[in-house]
């Protein structure tokens, strides 16, 4: 009587194929740490020519950034204070500029130790976090900062006359954009927690209680204004963004 052959249900080899790495290749550690320092490289290089870029366009990105202040007028206080300012902001947009290139050259460095499951999720993770990144500059562009601007406008409008310092206003504006920006990556970081593993969509409803705080302390440290409508605007917005996250990670099964 002829042995009987033992067969590895299907499902067994789906996830099997699915946790083999495609491409497995030896390297030493120097050959990682020389891969690394190449695509360092290559990002630095995407970087810096991205800010010469935008340094020859500064001043039409300058003009559309001043126009939430509503027509107020800017001073030049100390001198070079414009040129100062106008590198600062080829630099926040020379990285807006290059952020793809930079972002591939991260991709392809960890793409060796990827599973095909773990490939499977990267570029949806990719380009969602993409969209939100520009959303949460919209955002802020939009609502947060014509909405803090115009606090601070009508609370002294009849007692001081409206005259800012060029360089203060841009420390304001980049670092409230590039914050809202950055804070809109929280369902992305929730759907990589749910896919790691780690946490689940129903662990995260749980703590929705310390979510409210965090949110609200969160919506105070990222805004560097002290009006409490800017703070409770992000601070919703973050709300919305984790519960959004939640029902991302309930509809990727974990």
């Amino acid at each position: 009587m002829a042995p009987t052959e033992l067969k590895t249900p299907p499902q067994q080899d789906s996830d099997a194929y699915l946790d083999e790495l495609p491409s497995e290749v030896e390297m030493s550690i120097f050959d990682h740490l020389e891969e690394l320092r190449r695509r360092i490289f290559a990002a630095l290089l995407a970087l810096v020519l991205g800010t010469i870029a935008c340094f020859i366009f500064v001043r039409p990105i300058v003009r559309l950034l001043e126009v939430p202040a509503q027509g107020v007028k800017f001073l030049q206080l100390a001198p070079g204070e414009f040129f100062f300012v106008s590198l600062q902001v080829a630099g926040y947009s020379g990285l807006m500029v290059s952020s793809p290139f930079i972002i591939y050259q991260i991709i392809q460095f960890i793409l060796p130790g990827l599973t095909r499951r773990e490939r499977r999720f990267l570029g949806p993770v990719v380009f969602g976090s993409t969209i939100l990144f520009v959303l949460g500059l919209g955002f802020a562009y939009v609502l947060l900062i014509p909405a803090a601007l115009n606090f601070f406008i009508n609370y002294g409008a009849d007692v001081v006359e409206q005259s800012w310092s060029i360089d203060k206003y841009f420390q304001f504006v980049l670092l409230l954009m590039f914050s809202t920006a950055l804070a809109f990556q929280v369902p992305i970081i929730q759907l990589g927690l749910g896919l790691l593993g780690i946490i689940s969509s129903k662990q995260m409803l749980s703590g929705w209680r310390f979510v409210v705080l965090g949110a609200a302390i969160l919506g105070a440290v990222l805004t560097p204004s002290t009006d409490p409508l800017t703070q409770t605007l992000l601070g919703s917005a973050i709300l919305g963004l984790y519960f959004s996250g939640i029902g991302l990670v309930k509809l990727s099964g974990h």
